[in-house]
């Protein structure tokens, strides 16, 4: 991009903005260099980084971005050999500390964040550079105390002579023959030697060295002949320790020096990893949106917000371009928005392709644009003796001699500051010029002329800004397909200009633009009324779909309803075959005991009994059967009426029809109702009743001189074979069998021992063996009954 365009869109405005959420040097140097960039990949890696870390400081908005330093001067004269500071080394010690923290805090991470996970993972701890930083020099950047023994000695060697010194000065300050020599009773210190205040009068009294006198001359700074040699010995041990020091920092900056291309690559992460969460901050103090990039090249904004422009001033404005029309005319009065228009995507354009979020609705779509040109103010130029139209001319001639199909040129006022018929005819012929090569262009003009050409033309688009001639403002509202009015006579009107010039002007004007006025004026009034419709249309469908919710969590509910009535019936209905199955025995128990001691009348008196029992349980048992009958005919809806006899597929239940509604019928299910879709109901021949004895005898009391001596359970599972042995024992017994043959196969034995496990239990069974080879060995069990 050109440098010129970027001052032009005011995109430096917004760079410095992002300048202003860094927090370290290196991070402000990146962002005051960040330019756009025309390749699709880099502005998708670009958006996806800031994206990651928009989202990480939704989730965890303490990033431990600080204790960053600029510390390339500092470790570049290490590799020369320099000795270092101490607080250039606390500089140090305070990055690396910064870049290990960093590094730990992506790796405990709860959110995904790949691509900043990828940068940070390219630090190097150096963990011993960090302690030796730490072991040398104190957080006020003083050398520690301990930094080497040999400075430990002489510290302490330095504080040992300091004391006796100021014991002998105490000594001296209390001492009865020097009193009146003392100006003030007080040690003082003069070029690192300690002294003490005499006056004037008594120098030749008091033996000693005059380091100083005071402005006056009334007072000497004296060092006492009885201190000299103790203030030489420290200033020889100050000197000794300032060689250690000396040495320590040299050490230490080799140190460095090894690592310093480390160094300078945690450095460059830092930095990077810093302006990455500044173009989050940025987007989340812009309530700004990652831009949907398409590969279409078309521009899709809904609801873009300038981002210079004050919150409560800006209004929001909807611009597409490229997909139906690759040229947009804006036509409309000044102080309209229009060049504001231009701007926003102009802008947009840029922030998208230097990784930044735009304030715009979420579903806004930007493409990669090659470049972009600008021509936008007032271009005179009193140096150059150029003149308004010159100067623009001068723009458009260079942006003509370097556009290409994926360019987006911005033009304001195209043809301004010439003779109308002239500036409006070049407009025309540059914009078919523009439009021939395929770039996308927004153009700004006041010539009703190019309002018709945009009309006869296609892929060229007529918009205007919204003015309100009630109130003689601008609403900024952009309205696509409806061309800008001047609304001359309507402003001139309101302002009180009389009535009969208005009308004579109307007169003058060219009647065909008259009418053409006329009809955009009436579009206008159109595009309002139906702007009105669309949000009333827009409110009602909010309406419906809260109304659909509703409906379906109600659906849900009456589902999970149902659910829980089916289960408790499943749940009473497995009860009452419980109760069946022990009436069952009861009956087959008595039935046993009356066969051995009654005679052949009393034993079919007790027989019938039993039947009635047995009836009884099995009236219990049928009102819960279900029953597959999906392979009946499906019904439609024209065929059911009420008082008809269906099965209910989904419930696998018989019910009688009570109403019909349209595509559902309301369904009798027992003491239930149910409404279900036609689609689910089946037709039924026989009308709904509960099986008669005959079918009850068939389907609990089979004849006993139906049983066989033998049964084949070869292929079910332990639990099926015990639920039929346990019926096929009851027939036997019932048809007067001493002894049956079970055969279970051979197989993995499973079989075999769980039948052999259920005889041994059962109350009827007196033993059991395993069969003759002749009738299958160990693949049959024989089973003799009491």
């Amino acid at each position: 991009m050109e440098a010129s365009v970027l001052t032009t869109l005011e995109y430096n405005k917004i760079r410095n903005m992002l300048a202003e959420r860094t927090g370290s040097i290196m991070g402000r140097e990146l962002a005051e260099s960040l330019v756009p960039v025309s390749e699709a990949d880099t502005v998708a890696r670009r958006l996806a980084e800031t994206a990651e870390a928009r989202e990480l400081l939704n989730n965890i908005p303490t990033v431990p971005l600080g204790g960053i330093r600029d510390v390339r001067a500092a470790i570049k004269r290490a590799e020369l050999g320099a000795v270092l500071e101490p607080h250039e080394l606390l500089a140090i010690g305070s990055t690396l500390y910064a870049a290990r923290r960093m590094k730990n805090f992506f790796g405990d991470l709860p959110v995904a964040t790949p691509l900043l996970n990828s940068i940070a993972g390219q630090i190097t701890v150096l963990r011993n550079i960090e302690t030796m930083i730490e072991a040398t020099v104190t957080e006020q950047g003083q050398i520690r105390d301990d930094a080497s023994s040999e400075l430990l000695k002489l510290r302490r060697e330095i504080k040992q002579a300091q004391g006796r010194v100021k014991e002998r000065l105490d000594s001296i300050l209390r001492s009865g023959e020097y009193q009146k020599f003392f100006q003030d009773a007080l040690v003082t210190m003069r070029g690192d030697r300690y002294v003490i205040p005499i006056k004037q009068e008594f120098r030749s009294n008091f033996p000693g060295i005059v380091h100083d006198q005071s402005a006056s001359g009334a007072t000497l700074f004296i060092e006492p002949i009885a201190i000299v040699h103790l203030n030489n010995d420290i200033k020889q041990l100050m000197a000794a320790e300032k060689s250690e020091i000396e040495r320590i920092l040299t050490v230490a900056a080799g140190h460095i020096a090894k690592v310093a291309a480390a160094i300078a690559a945690n450095l460059a992460v830092l930095a990077r990893l810093d302006f990455i969460f500044a173009k989050a901050k940025l987007s989340i103090d812009m309530q700004a949106i990652e831009p949907v990039i398409n590969h279409q090249g078309y521009i899709k904004l809904v609801q873009a917000r300038h981002p210079l422009i004050a919150a409560e001033q800006v209004v929001p404005i909807d611009v597409h371009l490229g997909r139906h029309f690759t040229t947009l005319l804006i036509t409309g009065p000044n102080t309209g928005g229009k060049t504001v228009t231009l701007k926003t995507v102009g802008l947009f354009a840029l922030m998208t392709q230097a990784g930044l979020f735009v304030p715009a609705a979420p579903d806004s779509e930007m493409p990669v644009i090659g470049n972009i040109f600008a021509d936008i103010g007032d271009e005179q130029s009193i140096e150059q003796s150029l003149s308004t139209f010159s100067g623009h001319m001068t723009n458009l001639v260079n942006i003509l001699k370097k556009i290409s199909a994926n360019d987006l040129v911005l033009i304001d006022e195209i043809g301004a500051g010439t003779d109308p018929s002239e500036g409006a005819a070049l407009a025309m012929a540059i914009l078919e010029y523009i439009h021939t090569l395929g770039a996308k262009t927004i153009a700004t003009t006041h010539y009703s002329e190019l309002k018709t050409f945009a009309y006869t033309r296609p892929g060229i688009e007529n918009a205007s800004v919204e003015f309100d001639i009630q109130t003689l403002s601008p609403t900024y509202r952009l309205l696509i397909g409806i061309p800008g009015s001047s609304n001359a006579f309507a402003i001139s009107r309101r302002l009180g200009l009389e009535t009969e010039i208005i009308a004579r002007a109307r007169e003058l004007i060219n009647k065909e633009h008259a009418d053409f006025e006329t009809v955009l004026q009436a579009l206008e009034e159109q595009k309002k009324l139906f702007t009105v419709r669309l949000d009333e249309v827009k409110r009602l469908e909010q309406e419906l779909n809260k109304t659909k919710e509703k409906l379906a969590a109600k659906e849900n509910n009456l589902t999970e309803k149902k659910a829980a009535v089916l289960a408790k019936a499943q749940e009473e209905a497995a009860g009452v075959i419980r109760q069946a199955r022990r009436t069952a025995e009861e009956v087959i128990a008595e039935l046993k005991e009356q066969f051995s001691e009654r005679s052949g009348r009393e034993r079919q008196n007790a027989i019938e009994t039993g039947r009635r029992k047995l009836k009884a349980s099995s009236a219990e048992i049928n009102q819960f059967a279900v029953e597959d009958r999906t392979d009946l005919p499906a019904l439609s809806a024209a065929m059911v009426t009420p008082g008809m006899n269906v099965y209910v597929a989904t419930l696998k239940q018989k019910g009688e029809v009570l109403a019909v509604s349209g595509a559902d019928v309301t369904v009798q299910l027992g003491v239930l109702k149910f409404t279900v879709p036609v689609s689910a109901c089946r037709v039924l021949a026989e009308p709904v009743k509960a099986p008669g004895p005959a079918a009850a005898k068939r389907s609990l009391m089979p004849r006993a001189a139906n049983a066989a001596r033998q049964i084949d359970i070869r292929g079910m599972s332990i639990e099926e074979a015990e639920n039929v042995l346990d019926k096929y024992i009851d027939d036997a017994i019932l048809s007067g069998l001493t002894e049956v043959l079970i055969i279970h196969g051979k197989g993995t034995g499973a079989l075999r021992k769980g039948v052999g496990a259920y005889l041994k239990n059962h109350p009827h069974i007196k033993s059991i063996q395993i069969a003759e080879l002749n009738e299958g060995g160990t693949g049959a069990t024989i089973a003799k009954l009491i």
